[in-house]
């Protein structure tokens, strides 16, 4: 099993292995898993014996472990990892590597899935990785597979040793090309499968639902039964391909893409068609609910892209068939750095949901600035300022764009969110900052205190210093349109988008109330319809999200909406520029490449900061007439 180490080893360099390394180490049972768990051990330095281990994997753990479950029991002078299953001992080794505990391990859902959207041609807008902040793709060179697989195989083990178990390949905006990997490039799947498959993950395509007609038929109707024979055939071939295939992933109705209204028929309707196709084989299929009017009238203030998805799909539940799973973007809107959850989210028991995260830092950096986002993860499943995830989601989906960059995300430390998501998706209950702990232990193993308090410095609040930068109290978005990075407040006021924030002379925010807005509070169960209902309990971070509220409106740390936004945006800045400063204490601690990397994108942090500071403030002071009551230069 060749692996290409040329890039930065991330969470599994080999000094990860030290506490394996010499040791004699017995593993039992066989297959493909149970092959990768002997060689990883093997590459790690341990001698593999017959009796007289001190370390021991071996399968006939508790069948109430399940498929990836596995127990740890440290003795005097013996370790042991027991699982039902092969995929349970691979998790268990990776476990073992990071110290986890002695007793039993359970993911939280059964499916952890990655979204890795490429495209196969370099795309005139999009380019090759879609919103792709880390070079080319892993998979694909001009418009050709590339077949130097060792950056796949080793991207397969990072994400294999956090926690992930799928894969959907390519872009859900399905492109001519992309539309052949269901087909006649269907061989370049299963190379890339092969080497996903050695490390416990199963493969999924992105599809478009118009595939039918770009092959030929006069309909993709998902009541005509052409198109119903046209997707079980197809199906059957991938399966006789590849037998353990995943499933198909759809973005349908949705921006343009193609989808079952053009036949008047259902989202259900459209889903299902699919889902038929795949059952047979035990596929699923991801259907996404990023559904909503992106022709939107911006004059009309009662149409409201933060309830669409709800709207939607609430009125099928149940309608789908067992093997569709609908799947739902955190929040309402997309990804921005402070949303409520999304109301569809729990308002489905009828219906397998998978909720969608975004590691890829599209609204939160671009992997240009620090911006650790599991707090805010954590926050959604625990449920702090709203109705928990956990335990409402089915599966756990991360939107990610590692690239062919020597440092898979482009910035090193966006590592971090990638690492996090698929140990957050596996125990919903873990600390963040532990998270944190864990993956500065893995990537700088032997870490010094310096350099471990430094990067917990850096990064533990990074995600609420680059709130404070930018949109302010929930409003969301601010971000120049198109490519969505740096302030430009008003770049989509005024377009069919629906990502409105509605400032005037005398006040901001979108009125999200039952009494006289959209009445999206009131798509929340209690007690949350009136928390959000109300502007004396909405929680201060959502004020904007959910209220229009007067400059002048004291909120309820004490400050006015308008103080609020001065001061947040001052500190913002100052933060950043803190945390460069921290970083330039540690350039005797970090290889030369990584610590000049990272310099470099501080360095770009803290210019955009002050840019967002100056704009932000300069907009509202000019729209609310209002000084800032501590002097400071406002433009």
């Amino acid at each position: 099993m060749d692996i290409d180490m040329s890039a930065h080893p991330a969470w599994l360099p080999p000094e990860v292995w030290q506490p394996i390394a010499g040791r004699r180490v017995r593993v039992t049972g066989d297959g493909p898993l149970i092959d990768t768990v002997r060689a990883e051990l093997r590459a790690g330095g341990a001698t593999l014996v017959g009796d007289g281990a001190d370390l021991e994997f071996g399968l006939g753990g508790d069948p109430a472990l399940g498929g990836e479950g596995f127990e740890i029991v440290r003795g005097e002078t013996r370790t042991v990892v027991r699982a039902a299953a092969p995929h349970g001992l691979l998790h268990g080794l990776f476990a073992l590597v990071r110290s986890a505990p002695d007793g039993r391990h359970r993911p939280a859902v059964a499916r952890r899935m990655v979204d890795h959207w490429d495209n196969v041609d370099v795309h005139p807008v999009m380019g090759q990785v879609e919103r792709g902040y880390a070079g080319g793709s892993l998979f694909w060179r001009a418009g050709v597979p590339r077949r130097d697989l060792g950056r796949v195989a080793a991207y397969a083990r990072l994400l294999a040793a956090c926690g992930v178990n799928a894969i959907a390949l390519n872009n859900v905006n399905v492109h001519a090309t992309e539309a052949r990997l269901l087909t006649d490039r269907l061989a370049e799947v299963a190379e890339l499968a092969a080497e996903f498959r050695r490390y416990g993950i199963r493969v999924h395509l992105s599809v478009s639902f118009a595939a039918p007609v770009q092959h030929g038929l006069p309909t993709a109707d998902p009541l005509d039964d052409r198109v119903v024979h046209w997707w079980a055939r197809v199906t059957r071939t991938v399966y006789d391909t590849l037998p353990d295939f995943g499933g198909y992933l759809v973005k349908a109705d949705s921006e343009g893409q193609p989808g079952p209204f053009t036949y008047g028929r259902t989202h259900a309707d459209g889903a299902n068609l699919l889902a038929g196709a795949l059952a047979p084989h035990g596929g699923v299929v991801h259907w996404r609910a990023f559904v909503y009017n992106h022709r939107q009238d911006w004059r009309d203030r009662s149409t409201d892209r933060a309830r669409a998805a709800h709207d939607h799909f609430t009125p099928l539940d149940g309608a789908f068939r067992d093997n569709v799973v609908v799947q739902v973007k955190h929040g309402p809107m997309d990804f921005q750095t402070r949303e409520p959850v999304a109301p569809l989210i729990g308002a489905m028991p009828g219906t397998r949901l998978a909720v969608e995260l975004q590691a890829t830092q599209e609204y939160t950096g671009q992997q240009r600035h620090v911006c650790y986002l599991a707090p805010m993860w954590s926050s959604l499943l625990l449920g702090h300022e709203g109705p928990a995830i956990a335990g409402a989601a089915d599966e756990m989906v991360a939107v990610a764009n590692v690239g062919d960059d020597p440092f898979w995300t482009g910035h090193p430390l966006a590592q971090a969110n990638l690492y996090a998501y698929g140990r957050l998706a596996w125990d919903h209950t873990l600390d963040p900052g532990a998270v944190l702990d864990e993956w500065i232990g893995l990537t700088f193993p032997g870490a010094s205190p310096a350099l471990r308090s430094t990067l917990h410095a850096v990064m533990d609040g990074s995600w609420r210093t680059y709130e404070r930068y930018t949109a302010p109290l929930g409003v969301g978005f601010m971000v120049r349109p198109g490519h969505h990075y740096g302030p430009d407040v008003d770049g989509y006021e005024y377009t069919p988008w629906g990502t409105y924030h509605h400032a005037d002379r005398d006040g901001v925010g979108v009125d999200r109330t039952m009494a006289t807005g959209t009445g999206m509070t009131g798509l929340y169960p209690e007690p949350w319809a009136s928390t959000y209902e109300s502007v004396a309990d909405c929680p201060d971070e959502l004020a904007l999200f959910f209220h229009h509220l007067p400059y002048g409106h004291v909120l309820r740390d004490g400050t006015t909406v308008i103080q609020h936004i001065y001061d947040t945006h001052f500190a913002g800045a100052a933060e950043a520029a803190a945390m460069r400063g921290h970083w330039l204490t540690l350039e005797a601690e970090v290889p030369a490449e990584l610590f000049g990397r990272v310099a470099e994108r501080l360095a770009e942090q803290v210019r955009s900061a002050a840019e967002w500071r100056d704009q932000i403030n300069a907009y509202f002071f000019r729209k609310s007439g209002v000084p800032d009551r501590h002097g400071r230069p406002i433009y």
